[in-house]
């Protein structure tokens, strides 16, 4: 493997770029015109437009992408995460083109990618699951049959899903049909594919997720997991690791039940097993698999000292792990802000526009991943982020303190940002305590922010 092309843009296109270069692999990037001056661009051995700016027309154009591949002559493609990281037909058709597809095999990500089926999977390998519905609901009346047996409150669910769309709380039977319609236009529109299923809505938990590594011969591990409960919408917006939430008697078991997962489905490279967690009970219940690297995957980076990129791409390579279960060692406590262009205060409205200055904080322990400079453009067709900061201390304390003094070092003018979003939270009594949980933004954050 000597060249790679990155199907992807912004942050992650840099990041995977600057990980092949640290391997000595030679880089091609793609991009639509209006990015034509993005900062991935700049950074690859060689660039290719693929399109207008519309993500269907560029990003998503797997003819075009693959032309791209083959016209530059590259032996793999880094799908990156979003766009096409986790479509199978995509991964097939490198296959068939002759390119190795950094990333599981179709296959597994066929799997993981139907929700529903995930789930049945889930179970059989003896995961815990969240009790549900047996199978999609076809009509309002399997729906009101499988919440009846499952209680109120269910969470209606797409199949095909994926960041919080195609879902949808329903309370009481009154609100089902309503709940139904809802999700499924919304999956029909994300993802082509309205199908549903149900599952009882779990007040009050934690979202937690455990990074595994699997290569080629069948080696598989887990790297700890990730707190993700600071969210809205379904959307990560702070991650941080370990979590407050986890004994080390939970963290093996949840470990290993990724694992059962990851080997039952002959898995490789890296993936997330996500679960939800009852912190009081510490029962924890599969929710999916990304079968993908994921926007957080730094913060397991300063934890472990491992690059999960560079592992992708030796994986993809047809290298075997070069550490066993033993090996891993986490360290200390480490936190992610994702610095979006949007308005907090606006219901998280985005907000694109031209860079002015940016000036992210530097010093130990603090990494900024990012595509922005002064004068860059933040175009309104592709998601708003900016930016991930990471911070890293001996201790949660520590890691916090860190994370608040280099939210207050960052400058950004031109657009608006979460900025002050996350010193919210940061300084926050419930998430100094870690007392959040996956609806504290939306119920009590916010809440307290519209009754000032």
């Amino acid at each position: 493997m000597k060249r790679v092309l990155v199907a992807n843009r912004g942050e992650i296109a840099v990041r995977v770029t600057r990980a092949c270069r640290a391997l000595g692999l030679e880089t091609v990037s793609v991009y639509s015109e209006a990015d034509r001056d993005a900062l991935h661009t700049r950074l690859a051995d060689r660039a290719v437009c693929i399109g207008p700016a519309r993500a269907v027309e560029s990003y998503l154009n797997v003819p075009a992408i693959v032309a791209a591949a083959l016209g530059t002559q590259c032996d793999a493609v880094h799908p990156g995460y979003g766009f096409l990281a986790e479509n199978a037909a995509f991964a097939e058709a490198c296959a068939e083109h002759g390119l190795r597809f950094v990333g599981p095999p179709p296959d597994a990500i066929r799997l993981m990618g139907d929700k529903l089926r995930a789930r049945t999977i889930a179970a059989k390998v003896g995961v815990p699951v969240v009790p549900g519905s047996d199978g999609p609901l076809c009509s309002p009346a399997e729906a009101a049959t499988a919440a009846e047996r499952i209680g109120f409150p269910v969470l209606l669910k797409a199949a095909a899903g994926g960041g919080g769309r195609g879902m949808r709380v329903v309370r009481s039977a009154s609100e089902l049909a309503a709940g139904l319609a809802g999700a499924r236009a919304e999956a029909q529109a994300a993802f082509g594919d309205g199908t549903l299923y149900a599952e009882r809505f779990l007040e009050r938990v934690r979202h937690v997720e455990v990074q595994v590594l699997a290569d080629r011969m069948g080696h598989c591990l887990h790297l700890g997991e990730r707190d993700c409960s600071v969210q809205r919408r379904h959307q990560k917006l702070l991650e941080e690791a370990p979590s407050p939430a986890v004994t080390p008697g939970l963290r093996a078991a949840m470990g290993e039940a990724a694992l059962a997962l990851a080997r039952h489905i002959g898995y490789e490279s890296t993936g997330t097993v996500e679960f939800v967690l009852e912190a009081g009970s510490g029962r924890f219940y599969f929710i999916e698999m990304n079968t993908r690297i994921q926007v957080e995957h730094p913060v397991t980076e300063m934890l472990t000292g491992i690059d999960l990129v560079a592992e992708q791409l030796r994986i993809a390579a047809g290298e075997r792990l070069g550490l066993s279960q033993a090996d891993v060692r986490i360290e200390g406590h480490a936190l992610e802000c994702r610095i979006n262009a949007e308005a907090p205060d606006a219901g998280f409205r985005p907000s694109p526009g031209t860079i002015r200055e940016w000036a992210a904080p530097s010093g130990e322990g603090i990494r900024v991943d990012t595509h922005v400079f002064p004068g860059a453009a933040v175009p309104p067709f592709y998601d708003s982020l900016l930016a991930k900061l990471v911070v890293h201390g001996p201790d949660r304390v520590a890691a916090i303190d860190r994370m608040r003094r280099a939210l207050g070092e960052f400058r950004v003018e031109g657009v608006e940002t979460t900025l002050p979003f996350h010193s919210r939270v940061l300084g926050h009594p419930d998430f100094i305590d870690g007392r959040n949980q996956t609806r504290w933004v939306e119920e009590e954050l916010m809440a307290e922010r519209s009754a000032i």
